[in-house]
């Protein structure tokens, strides 16, 4: 019987099913969360029979929603499907001011292997409760939960179970649900079954139970900042099936928060005032010259440029110290180094002129290319005897070198 009254607790929702084709109506009240369930068994009968053999029972079959005349959903509803072989759920809290608004959300289903599309609507009416808000909220964060396991009803009613039997309230209800990834979390890594995390926020009549006080001890914050699992009584009777992170739980008492009030600006009408007809301007258009703006565009930057080019000129050409104005800057004694450097330098190349060596065999050609005859070597007088390669034939060595003999009487000569 606890069983049923949290089932009756959880969604206040009454669905009406009419013919195969009219509107679907549901009646969330305020404050409760809302859970619809796009099954696709129930669209499938909507779609065509396919020519084609197939298994139809396993369509992909994917949905799009949107409030009615607009792009997307309201901003307290989402929606989410894993996959095109999963159902689709929407889920969200309406709020007080939602109360008496139908809201049509526009359902299309496509189903991916025959290209053919379904379209339903389903009327949201929200209905007003006597008990919200609840005052106390608590919301837990489970981490071994993604959000569409979650929005199950047998395991959503599982934790409300739970949580009544920690709390012992008279009235429980789930507020609302968030995935971690909607609060920053990232996506987790595809091994050892790892899970996003999933939000739950539920609210109760009651105080806080002296379980979820625990938290808030000296001991418990030591902990929670050491990056360790706090120790807290009731948690074997979450672990069999959830696991909570109790570092992150949030414990909310409405009735002492002050409220903040924002001065918001009026909002207008939408409508522009009224200024008049809109009056274009004369076709007959006066022709104007821009010879003058050409000139100026032209005339400023090539004077600037032909000013600057003047400076470096000057100052490249005319502004030269010379060898005069050096040379006065410059010390005596280093002029004659640098004299003497300049004389013994010219004197060692004339000397090198005056060499007489004989001449490499290698710079001397072979045939005649005409007669075929040995021809002697024809070196000008200016020629730079300097670049002759250093290393000389065998031929020219021992005609140039004479390996001085000793004679009969002792006496030596070359």
């Amino acid at each position: 019987m606890a069983l049923v009254g949290v089932f009756a607790g959880l969604i206040v929702a009454v669905t009406i099913l009419c013919e195969s084709h009219a509107d679907r109506n549901v009646y969330p009240s305020a404050g409760v969360l809302f859970v619809h369930v796009l099954e696709r068994e129930y669209f499938k009968g909507e779609f065509p029979p396919y020519p084609k053999a197939g298994d139809s029972s396993n369509d992909p079959i994917t949905f799009n929603t949107n409030l009615k005349g607009y792009p997307d959903r309201p901003g307290w509803l989402r929606y989410i499907q894993r996959t095109s072989h999963s159902d689709g759920v929407l889920y969200g809290s309406p709020t007080a001011e939602h109360v008496g608004k139908p809201t049509i959300i526009e359902i299309t289903a496509y189903n991916k292997r025959t290209f053919e599309t379904a379209r339903h609507n389903l009327v949201i009416n929200i209905m007003s409760t006597e008990e919200f808000p609840l005052p106390y909220q608590a919301e837990f964060f489970i981490k071994n939960m993604n959000i569409e396991e979650m929005l199950a009803s047998e395991v959503l009613g599982d934790f409300l179970g739970a949580v009544k039997n920690v709390w012992q309230p008279e009235r429980l209800n789930a507020i609302n649900i968030t995935s971690a990834l909607d609060r920053g979390g990232r996506v987790p890594l595809p091994i050892n079954d790892l899970k996003e995390g999933v939000y739950v926020m539920v609210g109760a009549d009651v105080q806080f139970s002296s379980c979820l006080r625990e938290v808030e001890s000296p001991q418990n914050q030591l902990r929670c900042s050491q990056e360790m699992e706090p120790v807290i009584s009731c948690d074997k009777k979450f672990r069999a099936q959830f696991h909570i992170d109790w570092c992150k739980i949030s414990l909310v008492d409405i009735t002492k928060v002050v409220p903040v009030h924002s001065n918001r600006p009026d909002r207008g009408t939408g409508v522009l005032p009224d200024i008049g007809e809109y009056n274009p301007p004369s076709e007959s258009l006066k022709s104007r010259d821009y010879f003058a703006d050409f000139l100026i565009t032209l005339a400023v930057p090539s004077a600037v440029a032909l000013v600057l080019f003047i400076i470096l000129g000057y100052s490249m050409c005319c502004r030269r110290e010379g060898v005069e104005k050096r040379n006065m800057q410059t010390p005596d004694i280093q002029l004659v180094h640098h004299s003497s450097i300049q004389k013994s330098t010219k004197e060692l190349r004339s000397m090198s002129k005056n060499r007489e060596i004989s001449w490499p065999l290698s710079t001397l050609p072979v045939f005649h290319p005409v007669s075929g005859e040995v021809v002697p070597p024809i070196h000008p007088d200016n020629y730079e005897t300097t670049s002759m390669p250093l290393m000389q034939t065998q031929t020219n060595l021992q005609s140039q070198i004479q390996i001085p003999q000793q004679q009969s009487s002792g006496k030596w000569y070359s």
